[in-house]
């Protein structure tokens, strides 16, 4: 009997075809579940799945079509996203089955849209860079980066079409290029991030995964707009820049080899960044520290002996921050965002790398996004193309940047570029 292996269809394939009768949610979910159990024994990508449940959520939307754009579509919930009828335990053995009172914003968003919530894909604790168990699936030995470690493995393995992710650092974008996925990280509030807990308001942001680009569009229409896509057209000639940044010497020679490709084969000129760049940068701790402190919950606070060293350590120096130190970084910050947006007056967006390099094969690295930090921080939206292999046969990615606010152009011109560089 042959397999129908659902679960290898794009979400906007198979919506498509549900939408039409040709298949059932419950038989793509099924599909998908049944990769799960083939493979969760060595990837590691969920923190919670429940297959009697998901299957019964496909099979109420195939008897109540709802017209939504992710109807019968499972997605997976990064764990430290809110889901009222699964646990939330942010990575932490401190929130052992804990349920939440109601879903966070975006997840109650999906449902509206149709979507089946698969289950809760695995992060590292508190979303922070220390790692988790989750195996890159193309080499179990690598890592797929964090702290959305799980969203992106699972989309990557064929266990879900589509999942989410947050990103304070360089946690949607740099997974995608590790695990050789498309990752969208949204404007600051591109994406509704209300009800998501721990958020550091001024800069964790949402971000999506999925194994094409019209499916990162189709997935962020149904959290926009409940309505198909509407992108500006791009003009026929994109303005390129490239962006290698201050942290350049990072960059391993594959990825420098991909930026070099790229620039020529996009025509592509060499943008440099303003100098008072990597001053803002440099404050950018004080932010994250002390936001990080006042959105922990006293349950951490009274128990940090017990999570991991990274958080811990994080903690107690923001608890030294001033809000003087804490005013002035953020001062600084939107400075260089105005200086940032002045930038885009002269390139439709900017390409750069979306990591080092491959997926290294250290599972105990603490690797930051050296080169997904910066935009993060600068609110502009990213997407990474999956489009280039390096030494190892492992994926890197290009990521390409746009102004804040942008977040649909962004998106446009990301699928331009896609189909320049295949």
């Amino acid at each position: 009997m042959t397999m129908s292996k659902y679960n290898q269809l794009t979400a906007s394939t198979a919506a498509a075809r549900i939408a039409g009768g040709r298949i059932t949610s419950e038989a793509l979910v099924r599909d998908c579940l049944a990769r799960i159990k083939a493979r969760e024994d060595e990837v590691h990508a969920w923190a919670y799945i429940d297959p009697d449940y998901a299957i019964e959520q496909a099979r109420h939307r195939d008897r109540n079509p709802t017209g939504g754009l992710l109807h019968g579509i499972p997605v997976g919930i990064k764990d430290n996203i809110d889901t009222e009828d699964m646990p939330t335990e942010y990575g932490s053995k401190l929130y052992p089955g804990f349920r939440p009172e109601k879903d966070s914003a975006t997840v109650a968003r999906l449902r509206q849209q149709g979507a089946v919530i698969l289950g809760k894909a695995r992060t590292t604790e508190f979303a922070c860079p220390w790692p988790t168990i989750t195996r890159n699936p193309h080499d179990l030995n690598r890592t797929p980066g964090v702290s959305s470690a799980g969203s992106a493995a699972a989309v990557a393995d064929f266990m879900v079409p589509l999942a989410n992710g947050t990103q304070t650092g360089g946690s949607v974008i740099r997974p995608a290029s590790l695990c050789g996925i498309y990752g969208f990280k949204a404007s600051l509030d591109g994406l509704d991030r209300s009800g998501i807990r721990h958020l550091k308001s001024s800069i964790d942001t949402l971000g999506l995964f999925a194994r094409s680009l019209e499916d990162l569009v189709l997935m962020r229409a149904a959290l926009v707009q409940g309505a198909p896509a509407k992108l500006p057209k791009p003009r026929k000639k994109l303005r390129i820049g490239v962006a290698r940044t201050h942290v350049w010497s990072n960059a391993l020679p594959e990825t420098v080899k991909m930026i070099d490709e790229a620039q020529k084969a996009l025509d592509a000129v060499d943008v440099e960044l303003p100098a008072y760049i990597p001053d803002a940068m440099a404050k950018f701790a004080y932010v994250t520290r002390y936001e990080g402190v006042r959105t922990t919950d006293k349950h951490v606070m009274e128990r940090l002996d017990e999570i991991n060293p990274w958080s811990r350590d994080g903690i107690i120096a923001g608890q030294k921050v001033t809000r003087a130190e804490f005013d002035a970084a953020t001062q600084s910050s939107e400075a260089a965002r105005r200086v940032i947006d002045g930038v885009f007056e002269d390139y439709d967006v900017l390409i750069t790398p979306a990591a080092t390099g491959e997926a290294p094969a250290d599972l105990t690295l603490i690797e930051g996004g050296s080169f997904n930090s910066l935009w993060t921080h600068m609110y502009a939206p990213c997407v990474t193309l999956p489009l280039f292999k390096g030494p190892n046969g492992m994926p890197v990615g290009l990521q390409v940047v746009g102004k804040r606010g942008c977040d649909a152009a962004t998106l446009a011109a990301a699928l331009w570029i896609d189909a320049k560089l295949k």
